[in-house]
């Protein structure tokens, strides 16, 4: 997983400074918290947790072969393919 250095604070930062990693999870969508230097946590924006509801939501109306196009066309290591449910 990549992700910007500026989304990454540590937990005891998270814990002295909610109110600004709050503000700083609205801005990027999401907040990488660290324990001992180790991925612990993620904060999420309400809009960012909405948009991965709908996601969510939408892959639980998916037949089991839809299901299966759809997780393949998800991007990885910065390759996508693309879903289309008429195929």
């Amino acid at each position: 997983m990549i992700f910007s250095s500026k989304t990454i604070v540590s937990n005891s930062d998270m814990i002295k400074n909610y109110k600004a990693c709050r503000e700083k999870a609205g801005k990027y969508g999401k907040l990488f918290i660290l324990k001992n230097n180790q991925p612990d946590a993620v904060l999420f924006s309400i809009d960012e947790y909405e948009r991965l509801s709908e996601i969510i939501e939408y892959y639980e109306t998916l037949d089991e072969e839809e299901a299966l196009k759809f997780m393949e066309s998800i991007p990885k290591n910065g390759v996508q393919k693309r879903y289309d449910s008429e195929q």
